[in-house]
This record gives C-alpha cells, structure tokens and sequence, in this order.
C-alpha cells in the first residue's frame, strides 16, 4: 500500500466518522433546540444567546491558536504537546478572569442586564477547552474521529437532558448555560481518556516561541473571525433588544444547519490531509478543487431550499410566535452557502501557513462588514442586517480570496467550473421552494415539495461529480 493509498483510508475513514458524528449531533440538537425554543420563547432565549456570544468571543482565542500546530507539526507532535497544553491551560484561566470580570457592562451594552449571571456560568467552558484542546487535535491528527465521535455525542446529549430537565423547573436562561457547562466537562473527561497520548504538562520557552509564532497570527485571525461571524449579534443586541436577538440567533442557527452539517466533518478532517499533501503541490490543489466541488453540490441547493422556504419553515418548525425569525432567515442562509467555501478557504490556507493572508482577509471583512450591518439595521431590521451580510461577502470577500487563491496556482475559473453548477441548481431550488411556500398554503405540504425537489437536485449534482469523488478518492486525477 503506496503512502497516498494509506492516508486516503484514514482520512476516509475518518471522514466518515466525522460525518456521522456531525449528522447525529446535528439531527440532536436540531431536535433539543426546538423542544427548548419551545418551552423558552424568544426573550429567554435571547438572553442566553447574549452570552453565547461571550462565550463564543473567548473561544476563538483563548488557547492562543497554539493547538492547530499539532496538526500540521513536521514531525512528532509528542515533541510540542506538553508546551502546547500548559500555554492553552494557563491562557485559557486568564481569559476566564476578564469574563468574570467583563459580564456585567458586556451584558448590560447588549441591552439584557440580567444574563450576567449566566455569562459567568457558560464561560466556564473556557476552561473545559483549554484543558481538552491538545487531545483533541491529537485525535484529529490521528483521524480518530470515531472517538471523537463518542466524547461529542456525550456533550450534545448529557446537556440537553440537563438543559430540558432545567428549563421544565423555570430556570429560563440559566438552564442552557448549566447543560452546556456539563455536557462540555463530561465529554472533556472522555477526549482526556480517548486522546492518543496521554495529557502531560510542560515548557520549552525555544517550541513556545515557535508555537506562538505560528498561533498568534492564528488567534488574531480566529478573533476577527469571531468578530465577522458575530458582530451582527452584537450589533442586533444593541439596536434592537434582546427579544430581536432571538428571531436572529434562532434564523442564524438554522441557517448554520448546513454549514456545520456538511463542511464541518470535511474541515475535521482536511486540514490534516491537506498537511500531509503538501510534498505534492498540485495534488494538493487537485484535492482542494475537488473538495470545494463535492461541497458546493451538496451544501448549495439545501442553503437555498432554507431560503426560499424560510416562512413555512419557522411556522412549522418553531410555531406562529417565531415567524418573525424568517426575514432574517432568508438572506442568512444565502450567507450559509458563501461560508462553507470560505470555511474550506481558511484552512487551506492555514495548511500552507499563509496565517496571514486569513488575518488580512478576515480584517478587510470586518471593517467594511460593521458599518454596513448598522447601516441595514437601523433601514430594514432584521431583513436589513442578513442582507448586508449577503452583500459583503459576495462583493468583497470572495473575491479577495480569489485573488489570494490565484496567487497560490488555483485560477478563479477552475474552482468557478467545479462551483458554478451547483450554484445554477441551488438557485433553482431556491426559487421553486419560495414558489411552493406561496402557492400551498399547508406549510407541511409546501416544505415536503421543496425538500423533494432540493433531494433530487443534490442526487444529479452528485451522478454529475461522481467522477471527481473518484479522483479525489485515489489523491489522483482529481481534474478529470
């Protein structure tokens, strides 16, 4: 079994695992969110979506980006971990510290005084990450999704049982933060346990100097991501009240559905082959315009049947109260599709160590993405802000990543031919879902004409590409 051959069969194996652990997480907490949408309304759940974006903010920063070495280290990852896992571990307390001390005036500018105390509690995840962040990437490293697997079916389900049972008792917001707290420490016992080597504790100032050369760029580019990721939920929390930031977050998390649904277990997995790609250039492009392909045929059309079905959706999904949701809805998963290509760009370009490029992109996004969601908040709400998100992805981020893409051999309209297909039928699909949302008035029977359709299109987009997943199988003539 040649070299290429045997990174093929992990990463396959691996995918498939992450697929699955994606699909059931997904499928669960799609399930749980509803039940707990439900028994909440949407000023609670406002309020803890208040401090998910706390929580959110210091996640994306709160290990420094040093973990991510462990994925694409040269050499043995043993060498770096323990360096690794004190820099993460010591971090990650002292991020806490500014949480704890931040809640009160972070919560009161997003105009919910009272979710406070639950900021203080979910951010306690914060610690749970820098403690489990190198097994994590140890076992991602490996492609052990299959562990992995196990470890966030247990945080998925441990807190929702603790959520659900909470919020039956009245507690409102604080159920959400206290399930997420123990599911996140349950399933951090299981990735210590699982993790190929065990957690060991260590500094060697030479590796922590290279380490936070690598990361810090990282980390400054995952904070501006946070930032461009959620800036429209700080801003909707400022301008419009806590009761709007739930029509938002409940549409955004819909909207999200695909995204982590189908590029998140390729993103588990394709950093690492990426990395181990890179001896061979152009059979890492072959593999990256491939991938992008394969992710554009399946994400697209399910996007856009999101976005031309967002009333029907909300109504029956969610009940009558939640309709306000779909304004928001219907550009954000337009946005959704535009994500999951840039998602795969990221990495990409992370695998090449081009942190920098990410970081500028990622910058220019946000300065230009602020001004123009205040600007379609206080015009049009909620339907102003997802339309301002639209707007700047596509007339100004994708089209420096293009730029960028060409500058490392990847020419715009060889990635257009494997992309642009998938988008003629996504917005097929899109118009004849929003056709059966006006024309049938039985919402359950409109959604079921839309999904068949968007089924079927998804089913000739991959007949069409059968042969691209073939090449990308064997890590060759992924051009044919």
């Amino acid at each position: 079994m040649t070299g290429d051959g045997t990174l093929y069969r992990k990463a396959s194996r691996a995918l498939g695992w992450s697929f699955l652990n994606t699909a059931v997480g997904r499928l669960g907490t799609l399930a749980i969110g509803i039940a707990l949408a439900r028994l909440l309304g949407p000023h609670e759940f406002g309020a803890f979506a208040v401090a998910m974006v706390a929580l959110l903010a210091v996640l994306s920063f709160n290990e420094l980006g040093v973990s991510l070495a462990i994925v694409r280290w040269p050499g043995d990852p043993r060498e770096i971990a323990p360096t690794v896992a004190t820099v993460s571990v010591v971090s990650s307390a002292l991020v806490y510290a500014g949480c704890f001390l931040a809640a009160p005036p972070f919560a009161a500018a997003m105009g919910s005084p009272q979710s406070t105390g639950v900021i203080r509690v979910l951010t306690l995840n914060v610690l749970v990450s820098g403690v489990v962040a190198v097994p994590n990437t140890l076992l991602q490293r490996a492609f052990r999704q299959d562990r992995k697997m196990i470890a966030d079916q247990v945080n998925t389900w441990g807190g929702a049982l603790v959520s659900i049972g909470l919020a039956a008792t009245g507690m409102g917001a604080m159920s959400l933060a206290a399930g997420r707290l123990a599911g996140a420490a349950a399933s951090g016992v299981l990735f210590v346990l699982y993790s190929p080597e065990p957690l060991r504790f260590g500094f060697d100032r030479g590796k922590a100097r290279d380490l936070l050369r690598f990361g810090i760029p990282l980390a400054g580019s995952s904070v501006v991501v946070f930032a461009v990721a959620n800036a429209d939920q700080l801003i909707v929390g400022n301008l419009l009240g806590p009761t709007a930031l739930g029509f938002f977050v409940l549409a955004f998390n819909l909207s999200n559905w695909p995204v982590t649904m189908f590029s998140q277990p390729v993103r588990n997995v394709a950093p690492a082959a990426f990395a181990r790609l890179q001896h061979d250039p152009p059979a890492m492009r072959r593999a990256f315009l491939s991938s992008a392909g394969l992710l554009a045929g399946i994400t697209l059309p399910v996007c856009l049947l999101l976005s031309g079905a967002a009333k029907p959706l909300i109504r029956f999904v969610y009940g009558a109260s939640w309709e306000p949701a779909a304004t928001a809805l219907l550009w954000l998963a337009v946005l959704g599709g535009f994500r999951v290509l840039f998602e795969l760009f990221y990495d990409y370009f992370v695998v090449l160590a081009r942190t920098r490029v990410v970081f500028t992109v990622q910058l220019l996004w946000l300065v230009v993405l602020v001004p123009s969601l205040i600007a379609g908040a206080k015009l049009d709400g909620l339907a102003g802000v997802g339309l301002a998100h639209v707007a700047v992805a596509a007339l100004l981020v994708l089209p420096c990543y293009l730029w960028e893409l060409r500058r490392e051999g990847i020419a715009p309209v060889r990635l257009a031919a494997r992309v642009a297909p998938a988008a003629l039928v996504a917005a097929a699909t899109g118009a004849a879902a929003a056709g059966a949302g006006r024309l049938i008035s039985l919402d359950v029977i409109a959604l079921g004409v839309a999904g068949a359709l968007t089924l079927a299109a998804v089913a000739a987009l991959s007949y069409r590409m059968r042969d691209a997943l073939r090449g990308l199988r064997t890590m060759e003539g992924a051009d044919a």
